[in-house]
């Protein structure tokens, strides 16, 4: 991975379950050019891996301190991610 690009696991807790976050997020995060997954946690959180332009990644963990209209997001905590390359488009998982 070059040194302007950047992956990130993402964990999103507060009302963000059953509120259309998991394609919200795919969405946003093709309109930014992004790529990895997202996926519903079993305590009711949404985790992500987010990768991409520095920029791009920036852009995106501001994005999902909003979500879509009916989510109401307490935290979003983030932590470098090693991934031995990038992960090819971005999509919703289990």
């Amino acid at each position: 991975m070059s040194e302007d690009h950047r992956a990130l696991l993402v964990r999103i807790t507060g009302r963000v379950q059953g509120v259309g976050f998991r394609a919200w997020t795919r969405d946003e995060a093709a309109r930014l050019g992004l790529t990895g997954w997202v996926r519903n946690e079993a305590d009711g959180s949404v985790a992500a891996l987010i990768a991409g332009p520095e920029t791009a990644v920036s852009a995106m963990i501001e994005r999902l301190w909003h979500g879509p209209a009916g989510a109401s997001v307490s935290s979003v905590e983030k932590q470098p991610a090693a991934i031995a390359e990038m992960p090819m488009g971005f999509r919703i998982t289990r």
